[in-house]
């Protein structure tokens, strides 16, 4: 092979990567939607931007990642960077009834406005349990893959979805949402009803 044939190679193998340029594209097109992702994970404006500085950086700066992958990867830095962030653990779960849901969620929130109560909803939650919501029901990853990301069982993960959802189907419910009980429809009601969900 030809010097000019190899360097013709090496730049096509190198065009199928994710550059730093294309990293940089994909957080300044999807800054809304990769922003809320960090605000619904950490639930806090200042957190929320420094895991998404920190997920640019770290995209950026990562070992090579073919181009259409590069908007997933960018999802998952900012996922990776917030549990480092917060570091959320597993409660303990009585299964036989559910935690009260008490928070007063105006005065922890007063910056959402009304007609976003479902995203409140979800930031009302416990970290774990808003955790495990956001990376399996909104961006889609399975209860396996969300339990190696958080360092968790899969029964705690499993219970903190199920916890997670029927808090906030009991918080979003409606006279005509009230018959959709079963736990499959309550997690595809909850999904569909976070508004602007980041998932996509």
């Amino acid at each position: 092979m030809t010097f000019f044939k190899r360097k013709r190679v090496a730049n096509s193998e190198a065009n199928k990567y994710a550059s730093a340029e294309d990293f940089r594209q994909v957080f300044s097109d999807d800054r809304d939607m990769l922003h809320r992702l960090s605000f619904l994970l950490t639930g806090d404006h200042e957190k929320a931007e420094q895991c998404f500085v920190a997920g640019l950086e770290d995209s950026v700066s990562t070992n090579r990642v073919f181009k259409e992958w590069a908007r997933t990867w960018a999802k998952r830095t900012i996922i990776q960077d917030a549990i480092s962030a917060l570091k959320p653990r597993a409660p303990q779960y009585v299964l036989s009834s559910l935690p009260e849901y008490t928070e007063d969620i105006g005065v922890r929130l007063p910056s959402i406005p009304d007609r976003d109560l479902a995203i409140r909803s979800v930031l009302a939650l416990e970290d774990f349990e808003r955790f495990v919501f956001v990376i399996t029901v909104l961006e889609g990853y399975s209860e396996h893959q969300c339990a190696l990301l958080l360092n968790a069982s899969l029964r705690d993960v499993q219970n903190a979805r199920t916890q997670a959802t029927e808090q906030i189907v009991a918080a979003e419910s409606t006279p005509q949402n009230v018959g959709n009980s079963s736990s499959g429809g309550q997690m595809e009601y909850a999904a569909e009803h976070v508004i602007g969900g980041v998932a996509c």
